[in-house]
């Protein structure tokens, strides 16, 4: 039975849509794989740049919020990827036997040049791909525990 996971952030158009393509990639058919915000804003467009990088092509997800899964469908694990998602939590926990909380930046917020902007996109999807391989690696720990 695959385990249903819901990466939330607060516009589902960076974080959570890279931690969604993330763990489909690694995750293969033993997950069920969602992502949504506190409110749809669409993808950013470097969202979709940096993870063709490094070859997922996100082109089939979409931008989404929380209403559309909550009270509609339970989670194994929810993992909050942003603070300002964190504040709303609470409206998590019924829906998802477990919560977690990995904080990363914006990088929809960053400013500078554009190279500086991609440069921080890149150093966010990289950061959600290393904790990401931990929690796959502590997961099957457990499992064979």
């Amino acid at each position: 039975m695959r385990k249903k996971v819901l990466f939330v952030c607060t516009g589902n158009a960076a974080r959570s849509q890279m931690a969604e393509g993330l763990l489909k990639k690694y995750g293969e058919d033993r997950y069920e794989v969602f992502s949504a915000g506190m409110e749809a804003r669409g993808i950013h467009p470097l969202t979709v740049q940096v993870m063709e990088e490094i070859g997922i092509d996100i082109s089939d997800q979409y931008s989404k919020t929380t209403k559309e899964y909550m009270g509609r469908m339970d989670f194994d694990d929810a993992i909050i990827v942003c603070r300002k998602s964190e504040e709303n939590c609470p409206k998590l926990n019924p829906d998802a036997r477990r919560l977690h909380r990995w904080l990363f930046d914006d990088p929809a917020a960053s400013v500078g040049t554009d190279e500086e902007k991609l440069a921080k996109f890149r150093e966010v999807r990289d950061q959600i791909d290393d904790r990401l391989k931990l929690w796959l690696a502590e997961t099957a720990e457990a499992e064979w525990a």
